[in-house]
């Protein structure tokens, strides 16, 4: 393999430039890979998981993240499937995802983390079917739809950064001062770094503001070393650990996810290539990249891992450095994948106090609330529009925290609909959006959006017959 730069895709850079380059990548994102699995471990019924299958579900969503990004970044198979293969080849970062949390909360509840993990290999197949028809679903996925749903998401998981902040329902010191205390030290530490930090201080605001959360917990008590001390040095991650277990409602719930997530994933790639590289994704490059997406969430279920999806930080920091370099990302992922395999590390990270973990959230719930606010006022906001973002959030919200709403319906209605409020919100965003007739403007740029993708098939025919 040839020398190269950092701002060249392919090549491999002087490791002096590589290495602070990739350490960048991991500290943007490693807490937001491991928190999903801490809250999906406490919210497991009959007291959460064991400290030993806490540390082990980490660990895969370490080791899976590692393997989904290594994959997207040198995809396999390329030239020998025709125009598929798996992995884009672009340069992004793959992680445990928060848009999962409030339904696989609901589902880990209920059934455990077994039945979120059958759930994960439905959903992997539909993201594959999604990539495979890309080009011709999107037309229903429109910014004002992904917008409100990325919107719902925010607000959704608003109840479960106060209860953390307030020490984690159930706990014995559950709403003390102590808890509320360090929790709102954190958030502080957080909130200042990321409006006045330059640099890694601002990229790292989450980390940082953690590091200092945890180190004000100590003297109160919070930190119990005790699981650190039984870890072991280097295990790797365990096939079927929590087993796969299939449930029709949580299929469905975590399904509609993968459908919305894969057309999220545009999003992703396109901010990556316009912002860094001054182009716009290639066809294939979607397609591939969503069904690699499909693909490493099958094999990530059976390594216990939680649902990958591309990182937004992450790309965040490709577009502003224009470090496009795929050995640079691949770095990174060893990093995550090396960080994954040492058990002692991962046991270090379940001994973080809850109110730390609140307080260092609660500003990035805020943020993809405020994500999906700014996808939403890119539509015109008229009466149609405000109609259909306001009905899919109110009764998609309403119904969740109304907890005994659905109560005279089956358990398979409360599961889908009424434990977590995105799937109710997606397909009533969904369905309002086809339903409700659309202004002259609207009707002209639906028009002109299906030209576009007709003439993308039509591009896509040729190719084949050549």
């Amino acid at each position: 393999m040839k020398k190269g730069s950092i701002f060249e895709l392919n090549g491999i850079p002087r490791m002096g430039e590589a290495l602070p380059l990739a350490l960048q990548h991991v500290v943007a994102m490693i807490v937001g890979c491991v928190t999903p699995a801490i809250m999906v471990s406490g919210a497991v019924g009959g007291g959460g998981l064991s400290s030993k299958d806490q540390v082990i579900l980490i660990q895969a969503a370490l080791v899976v993240a590692a393997v989904s990004t290594l994959i997207q970044l040198f995809p396999i198979g390329k030239g020998k499937f025709g125009k598929y293969a798996i992995g884009s080849g672009l340069p992004v970062i793959m992680g445990v995802s928060f848009a999962y949390v409030p339904s696989m909360q609901a589902i880990a509840e209920g059934y455990g983390v077994a039945t979120i993990l059958g759930a994960q290999i439905v959903g992997g197949i539909v993201a594959v079917i999604m990539g495979l028809l890309v080009i011709q679903i999107r037309v229903f996925f429109p910014p004002l739809i992904t917008g409100t749903v990325v919107f719902t998401i925010g607000l959704s998981l608003y109840p479960t950064a106060i209860n953390y902040m307030a020490g984690g329902t159930g706990s014995e010191n559950y709403g003390s001062w102590e808890n509320w205390l360090v929790a709102f030290l954190t958030l502080t530490v957080v909130t200042v770094l990321n409006h006045f930090g330059r640099g890694i201080w601002k990229l790292a605001s989450i980390l940082i503001g953690i590091v200092a959360g945890y180190l004000i917990s100590i003297p109160f008590g919070m930190v119990d070393f005790s699981s650190v001390g039984e870890a072991g040095l280097i295990q790797f991650p365990r096939i079927l650990h929590f087993g796969i277990h299939f449930e029709i409602s949580a299929c469905v719930a975590i399904g509609i996810l993968f459908a919305i997530n894969s057309i999220q994933a545009i999003g992703d790639y396109s901010a990556t290539t316009i912002g860094a590289m001054e182009r716009t994704p290639k066809d294939e490059e979607l397609q591939n990249g969503i069904i690699a997406y499909g693909l490493t969430n099958i094999l990530g279920a059976v390594f216990g891992g939680l649902p990958t999806a591309t990182y937004s930080q992450n790309v965040g920091i490709v577009t502003t450095t224009k470090v496009i370099n795929r050995w640079v990302l691949g770095l990174a992922a060893v990093i995550l994948g090396v960080a994954g395999i040492v058990p002692k590390f991962s046991a270090v990270l379940t001994t973080i106090p809850q109110c730390v973990l609140g307080g260092a959230t609660v500003s990035v719930f805020a943020s993809i609330a405020m994500t999906g606010m700014k996808l939403v006022a890119s539509a015109e906001m008229d009466y149609r529009n405000s109609s259909i973002v306001g009905l899919a959030a109110a009764l998609g919200m309403g119904v969740s925290q109304a907890t005994e709403a659905l109560s005279t319906f089956p358990d398979w209605v409360t599961t889908i609909f009424g434990k977590s409020p995105v799937v109710l919100a997606t397909i009533i965003a969904v369905l309002l959006n086809i339903v409700l007739p659309k202004s002259r403007e609207e009707k002209k740029a639906e028009e002109q959006r299906k030209k576009a993708i007709q003439d993308i098939l039509e591009k896509d025919k040729k190719e084949l017959h050549k």
